[in-house]
């Protein structure tokens, strides 16, 4: 085909004083896959939703075929056979699988049993192991996402636009989803890959497009290029390189100790069951498992959030189990929570209300009566500073920054004011190579400064970079706790997917 498929030409997008994109130009054919690549920031997301009518460019336009067309809304792209998965899928929990589906999609009388076959044999056609009939709700993450993937094949979707598509993945699953990427790419369909993991680039995709402050800085075949190279390409300074002494570096002293921990709601299976492990000070001690297996919960028994059954909380010997979260907050609990939108931070709010936020009844502020603006003024510079936060100050709006800048806002906060414990809840999600390291070398600082540090991750990469131990969880229980370097990828993996091995659990 001498026209490429879908093309951007000279596409710009203004918000405010914000250049999200200037002057952005690619195209992608049918039959391929195309990687975007970039810096949280970058622009990525934001020509994606250009292109399925979430935003309308300011300049530019968009072409099928080498033909303009014009994309205001969702509703054209699926028109133009485009659709676009999201990082935070659009599903209605207490709906079934079919019903999720045909939501806006079918009028006027259904026929169940014929549209619950028509979605099963869809399922079957690509090999996702889902069951038409059931509920949102008692599905896995991965399941989820294979139910936003079959909305897109229902309506017949050609060119399918991923945004960082295996975040809640295990390796097993990252790799079946790649083998659907090859699949459907190959029937003469197209893919858009946006993800900042450069392995997953150079195993599915055909071309890359490589995006900075809103720019496209690259435009490579795979076969010509390397990691290197491309993230070389990304990121505008270079990357440090971490050194993170694991083992030697860990205390004696027991900071955190969880004790046959147990949260369950009225009669139904428990969200944790019989959870205990131990964190020292000067360890990063990890807990992985595919999203949804009680990860979240335990973070929010620890913070307070959660009211648990049975069991105990210590820290520094002090059993916290019936303290309130203001409580957990006045001893030096950080929480870096998964959900920066929903937990972490007030969108509408400046940075400087944000970090007065976990705080605001703290003595810190008080100048006779009132809050003494400076000092907060201050403290929000120095946090901007310390972690290489790009806003023009303390007043900018939090919903102004990209993602990356929001959650290095959140770490800094929470560093900053805690003490010997900390919580870091998915701390990398979403965010490219420069955002996470300036997250992971904050870690690293705080285990350095002796602090204990639960590091909860998807992220396997994450685990065996920063983690001394881990513990896997599945279904609310620990599959077992390994130290990081008696594990490998496929061992993990299998555990997170509840094969468990007794014989080489560590009984500590």
């Amino acid at each position: 085909m001498d026209k490429p498929f879908f093309e951007l030409r000279s596409i710009s997008k203004y918000f405010a004083k914000v250049i999200a994109n200037k002057d952005v130009s690619f195209s992608v054919n049918r039959g391929e896959v195309l990687a975007l690549l970039g810096e949280n920031g970058a622009g990525k997301s934001t020509c994606m939703k250009i292109l399925y009518g979430l935003y309308n460019a300011d300049e530019g336009q968009i072409l099928k075929d080498g033909k303009p067309i014009v994309i205001k809304s969702p509703k054209d792209a699926m028109r133009y056979k485009i659709s676009m998965i999201q990082q935070h899928f659009s599903l209605v929990s207490a709906h079934t699988v079919t019903e999720n589906i045909i939501l806006g999609n079918v009028k006027g009388r259904i026929d169940w049993q014929k549209e619950e076959d028509k979605i099963q044999a869809l399922a079957d056609k690509y090999g996702f192991s889902v069951d038409s009939r059931k509920k949102i709700k008692d599905l896995t993450v991965g399941e989820q996402q294979k139910v936003e993937i079959l909305k897109a094949l229902y309506l017949d979707a050609n060119l399918l636009i991923m945004d960082e598509p295996t975040a809640v993945l295990t390796p097993q699953e990252i790799d079946n989803l790649m083998e659907f990427v090859r699949t459907y790419s190959k029937q003469g369909n197209a893919v858009i890959f946006i993800t900042h993991k450069l392995k997953e680039v150079m195993t599915v995709a055909n071309r890359i497009i490589v995006m900075r402050s809103g720019m496209v800085y690259g435009n490579v075949k795979k076969d010509e290029t390397d990691e290197i190279q491309l993230s070389r390409m990304m990121i505008e300074s270079s990357i440090e390189k971490l050194e993170n002494p694991k083992f030697d570096s860990i205390s004696n002293q027991v900071c955190v100790s969880i004790k046959n921990l147990t949260v369950k709601e009225n009669n139904e299976i428990p969200l944790l069951k019989d959870i205990s492990f131990d964190i020292h000070k000067s360890e990063i001690f990890g807990i992985a498992g595919v999203s949804g297996n009680g990860q979240l919960e335990l973070c929010m028994a620890l913070c307070g959030a959660l009211k648990i059954n049975s069991g105990s909380i210590f820290v520094n010997g002090v059993d916290i189990s019936s303290y309130s979260i203001k409580d957990r907050i006045e001893m030096g609990m950080g929480y870096v929570p998964s959900d920066r939108h929903r937990y972490g931070m007030v969108m509408s709010m400046s940075l400087a209300e944000n970090i007065l936020l976990k705080t605001s009844y703290s003595k810190e502020w008080k100048k006779n009566g009132l809050i003494d603006k400076k000092k907060l003024k201050d403290k929000t510079n120095k946090i901007l500073k310390d972690f290489k936060v790009k806003a023009p100050g303390p007043s900018s709006i939090a919903k102004e920054l990209s993602g990356g800048n929001q959650q290095k806002v959140i770490v800094g906060r929470e560093v900053e004011n805690c003490g010997d414990f900390i919580i870091f809840d998915q701390p990398t999600r979403g965010l490219d190579l420069g955002a996470i390291n300036n997250v992971h070398a904050s870690i690293i600082r705080e285990k350095e400064k002796g602090k204990a540090i639960m590091l909860v991750s998807t992220e396997l990469s994450e685990i065996f970079t920063l983690c001394d131990r881990v513990a896997i969880f599945y279904k609310g229980e620990i599959q077992g706790i390994y130290k990081t370097t008696d594990l490998n990828s496929e061992k993990i993996g299998l555990l997170m997917a509840g094969y468990k091995n007794q014989e080489e659990k560590e009984n500590g």
